[in-house]
């Protein structure tokens, strides 16, 4: 996740946060698709360990943008996508969206070379035009003073999770019950030097942003922060209900049918002085006007440091925050209508 130096990082954290929600909100334009909890299941804290001790490993130098090391975490990226038959996107030529380093060097200074958004594709079997976006960052902040900067929960985490959530969806669409919306799989770049892929993305869109329903962007899942010390069953939500109440309330139910964690609103306040919801890749799809939600684990005492390691992970907590993260995107991908944005 982007650090941002500012004086309000420099206050002191509020303790408080609002009670998380509990009831299940009544939705007429619910999903009748069949239950999706099969296919949540293929998500497997086993699975994503093996994906994540490869993606965070030491040859991947830490994955800076447009380093040697990305590219190796990107091409073992694509590798998945092939073994489970996803493609790229329609109206792609391969699995990478070029980033020039001149885009993003524009705004920072000469800090990195070219590099690559990769993505991956579910088309859609009623609502093809309709897109929803799954996103996670794939770069980390490489190599210091010798040091090898893993970046195993920032957002190795998210990455994983990303592969896991598009092989589910996969198997779920070969036995017959695939997504009546198309679903674009993002691996963003950039993001450490100020969300430049998703930024390349919003600015150089492959569909249509008036197609795109929602984001659902994924990082820093793999472990827990001192506010939970005691147990890892939490994730926070961040900016489901910043433009669509039908967002906020379909993440509730998710939540609440299949997967019953303690949903943390904490930094979802307008007035957290850490600004989390401007500090990942969700933030470029909710400034064009998509309704967007964050999934966090929260900072810890590795974070951005070089013992951001994989041994480290939680992968039980990582696996459900994973399967939320389907069940919210299953849930959007065959309901009947899109999530209104009834906010500005």
């Amino acid at each position: 996740m982007k650090r941002i130096i500012t004086l309000s990082l420099l206050a002191a954290l509020s303790i408080s946060c609002s009670a998380p929600k509990t009831a299940i909100v009544e939705d007429t334009k619910a999903s009748t698709v069949s239950d999706p909890t099969k296919y949540m299941n293929t998500i497997t804290a086993d699975e994503l360990k093996v994906h994540l001790y490869i993606v965070a490993s030491d040859e991947m130098e830490g994955r800076e943008t447009g380093s040697e090391g990305q590219k190796k975490a990107g091409n073992y990226l694509i590798s998945q996508y092939q073994k489970n038959n996803i493609p790229f996107p329609k109206g792609a030529s391969n699995y990478y969206q070029a980033v020039p380093a001149a885009f993003m060097n524009k705004k920072y200074g000469p800090k990195l070379g070219d590099s690559e958004n990769i993505w991956a594709y579910i088309e859609g079997s009623e609502k093809p035009d309709e897109v929803l976006v799954i996103s996670a960052h794939y770069d980390h902040v490489g190599m210091k003073d010798g040091f090898i900067y893993n970046g195993a929960d920032d957002d190795g985490s998210g990455t994983v999770a990303l592969l896991e959530i598009a092989e589910a969806f996969e198997i779920a669409k070969k036995e017959g019950h695939g997504p009546k919306r198309s679903i674009l799989f993002l691996h963003v770049t950039g993001e450490e030097h100020g969300l430049h892929g998703s930024r390349y993305y919003s600015e150089n869109p492959l569909f249509p942003l008036k197609n795109t329903i929602t984001d659902i962007n994924i990082d820093m899942i793999g472990r827990r922060d001192d506010a939970h010390a005691d147990t890892n069953n939490y994730v926070y939500v961040i900016g489901a209900d910043r433009l669509s109440t039908d967002l906020h309330n379909i993440c509730i139910n998710a939540n609440n049918k299949y997967i019953q964690m303690e949903l943390d609103y904490k930094y979802n306040d307008k007035m957290d002085p850490n600004r989390f919801y401007e500090r990942s890749d969700h933030y470029n799809f909710a400034k064009n006007g998509i309704p967007a939600v964050f999934l966090f684990n929260g900072v810890h005492a590795d974070y951005h440091q070089k013992s951001d390691t994989p041994d480290k992970i939680e992968y039980d907590g990582l696996a459900r925050r994973a399967q939320l993260a389907f069940t919210i995107a299953w849930e959007l991908a065959n309901r009947e209508n899109r999530p209104v944005v009834d906010k500005k």
